[in-house]
């Protein structure tokens, strides 16, 4: 009866005009509470009941596979983006200039259709001119130098058990396809689209100049090469254990595991030769993956090399590459229907090569600065439910419960934008030619990278840009961030309450300390050092309250195929604890201060829809079975579903029965 009775004084509040007015109206992405669809009841799907209406009215844009509120504000700050590159805000200092001569040679078509493919023609002749084991290393060096990961991964990592530290890493290599699955997997879907994958790589090969014959065995070769790194790799399930992905070994201990690769000749071509020790994620990928390389043909090799740079470098292409490569990873796998306007992939590429200096401009003209004082006092107050959570929970020993309360304390906090800005004075950006400045960015980008090995860890660094909508938590780092182009409406909006603002962005905060205490997370301790630091007892408290999870969440179903609670888990807790450490922050920053009813609702129905809103989508079919198979995060009707089944202050907050959907009668916790 209690919650029939909120559901009328909320419909009745809606029929008079919202007489509060504190609706926003001002802003498009604002939260609002007459948004919920009233034929819905919260207790039996909480998700439907607050998405249900902003899914009508938002469905996906035509160039887009899902359509969401980070998309939305992401979308906001790529017009600003646009602005700044088309040179209607900034200044107009060297590195503007630059910055935008960038993105004008990107939109030129007409030039990069004359240019064609010349930029990188030296590489093709290398590949082609491959006749040696030493020919075919020095080529996989100068694709891993232009941003592939062709055949292994190498790049610059925080040592895990050396946290001040950075050592060279050897990964293994991403699939065209994005998951092993869609090579092992023997139906008929799979079958069309490894057929499908087969057409796209023999066309974009014949676009690089290969005959119809060669292009159609290359396009097999590297069919053929890829499933062997299927078979071999990792599953994405185990690669969430870090313990299993830190195999420190020297230089002379790398060519004993794989005696047939010339490693010195790999390190000079990545201009990398003082490499005295590397961090091997996965041994039992990378040796019998070298041996098989070692058995394939030059001819085979060439054709997987060739198909790789122009993999790697697409975005930047003449238009017939650009519809191709759409065709395939935006069509056939994603389920989109039309490619993004030219402005928007040339804004892409000029934030993936030159972010940082768009960042400087966007953070001057639209970052409001007095917003950050607010946002970190709800960071500190939801680090202290943390801190509260910590001491009072009764199935950890003092041991570990001193361990993690030294960490919580131990945490970096970023907000809005980095202290220092990057200048970009060696990269070289010319007029006219957008492939050219492409291959010249991503080389200027790896040797920046490559520069870290051997040095100390720079803990003032971002690893995302201030215009990104984005958050994240590094346990490895032992830092909470959050960009300047996140925190805004619907995620945070000063002008609104602060039920609104716990549940919005409150719970994003709560969601990323909680990473560095799930299942991952947890195994990094004060210092970002990958060790052990709970007692036998505790950890295995944790697996049992963890195991809860996993079977909650794999008895959840989309599209008829039930989620992976193991490849999930992570997130599951921290969408969890998430939500739990902000709702108790809420409460406690509350305190003594008037509760009022706000457009018919409670501070904590306020709460729960600012959360639920946040995380309402429309999502393509095919995106959705991808995202199934390679996505850490279950989708977002879960996200919401599952997190409040198990509040019982949801249940008291919407006036919930047991037996209720909504209403879990063993509910899972950890944090």
């Amino acid at each position: 009866m209690k919650r029939v009775l909120l559901l009328a004084a909320f419909i009745a509040t809606i029929v008079i005009g919202l007489t509060s007015g504190q609706t926003s109206q001002r802003n498009p992405l604002a939260f609002r509470a007459d948004i919920v669809d009233a034929t819905q009841s919260p207790c039996a799907d909480f998700y439907r009941y607050a998405c249900n209406n902003w899914m009508k009215t938002h469905p996906i844009p035509p160039d887009r596979s899902s359509w969401d509120p980070y998309y939305e504000l992401a979308q906001k700050n790529d017009e600003i983006v646009r602005r700044i590159l088309e040179g209607k805000e900034g200044d107009r200092n060297p590195l503007d200039r630059k910055v935008r001569d960038y993105y004008a040679a990107c939109m030129d078509e007409d030039a990069i259709q004359k240019n064609g493919l010349s930029a990188i023609m030296p590489e093709l002749n290398r590949i082609e001119a491959i006749r040696t084991t030493v020919d075919a290393v020095r080529a996989l060096g100068m694709l891993h130098a232009l941003g592939s990961d062709a055949l292994f991964s190498f790049y610059p990592n925080q040592d895990p058990k050396n946290a001040e530290q950075v050592i060279a890493t050897i990964d293994v290599a991403s699939l065209g396809m994005t998951d092993r699955t869609y090579y092992l997997k023997d139906d008929k879907t799979t079958n069309d689209l490894r057929q499908k994958y087969l057409e796209h790589v023999t066309h974009m090969l014949e676009l690089s100049g290969l005959r119809d014959l060669e292009a159609g065995t290359g396009a097999a070769a590297v069919l053929k090469i890829e499933t062997e790194m299927a078979k071999l790799e990792p599953s994405r399930e185990l690669r969430r254990d870090p313990n299993k992905q830190y195999h420190r070994m020297t230089v002379a201990e790398l060519q004993d595991l794989s005696p047939s690769w010339p490693w010195s000749e790999y390190f000079r071509a990545v201009k990398a030769p003082g490499i005295r020790n590397v961090n091997v994620t996965s041994p039992e990928y990378l040796k019998p993956m070298i041996a098989f390389w070692g058995s394939l043909s030059f001819k085979e090799q060439k054709a997987y090399l060739r198909w790789h740079l122009v993999h790697a470098l697409a975005a930047a292409f003449p238009e017939n590459f650009v519809k191709e490569n759409f065709h395939f990873y935006g069509e056939v796998l994603r389920g989109i229907h039309q490619l993004s306007p030219r402005w928007r992939r040339c804004a892409n590429l000029a934030n993936a090569h030159l972010g940082d200096a768009i960042g400087r401009i966007f953070v001057a003209l639209h970052f409001d600065s007095a917003a950050k004082h607010r946002v970190v006092e709800i960071i500190r107050a939801i680090q202290a439910a943390l801190h509260d959570d910590l001491s009072t929970a009764t199935w950890m020993s003092e041991t570990t419960r001193r361990a993690a309360i030294e960490k919580l304390a131990a945490y970096r906090i970023k907000v809005g934008y980095p202290d220092t800005w990057r200048d970009y004075a060696g990269l070289i950006v010319r007029p006219n030619d957008a492939l050219g400045n492409a291959v010249r960015a991503y080389r200027y980008e790896f040797a920046r990278q490559i520069q870290k090995i051997g040095k100390p860890v720079d803990r003032d660094e971002w690893f995302s840009l201030p215009q990104e909508v984005d958050g994240y938590q590094s346990s490895a780092l032992v830092e909470i961030v959050f960009t300047a182009g996140f925190l805004q409406p619907p995620f945070f909006d000063p002008d609104l309450d602060d039920p609104v603002n716990f549940g919005a962005v409150g719970r994003a905060i709560g969601h990323e300390f909680t990473h560095g205490f799930d299942d991952r997370g947890r195994k990094f301790d004060s210092h970002g050092n990958l060790r052990d630091w709970w007692t036998k007892d505790d950890a295995q408290a944790f697996q049992e309250h963890a195991s809860c999870f996993v079977d909650e969440y794999s008895n959840f179903a989309v599209l008829g195929n039930k989620l992976n609670g193991r490849l999930t888990l992570g997130e599951n807790i921290a969408d969890n604890g998430g939500i739990r450490l902000a709702y108790l922050a809420m409460e406690k920053y509350l305190e003594g201060k008037p509760r009022k009813l706000i457009d018919g609702l409670t501070p904590e129905q306020r709460f729960f829809l600012a959360f639920a809103e946040t995380q309402c989508v429309n999502t393509a079919d095919q995106t959705l079975r991808n995202r199934l198979l390679t996505d850490p995060h279950s989708p977002g009707q879960w996200r919401v579903n599952g997190t409040v089944i198990n509040m019982p202050e949801f249940k008291a907050a919407f006036g919930c029965s047991n037996g209720d959907a909504m209403v879990n009668q063993k509910p899972c916790r950890l944090w």
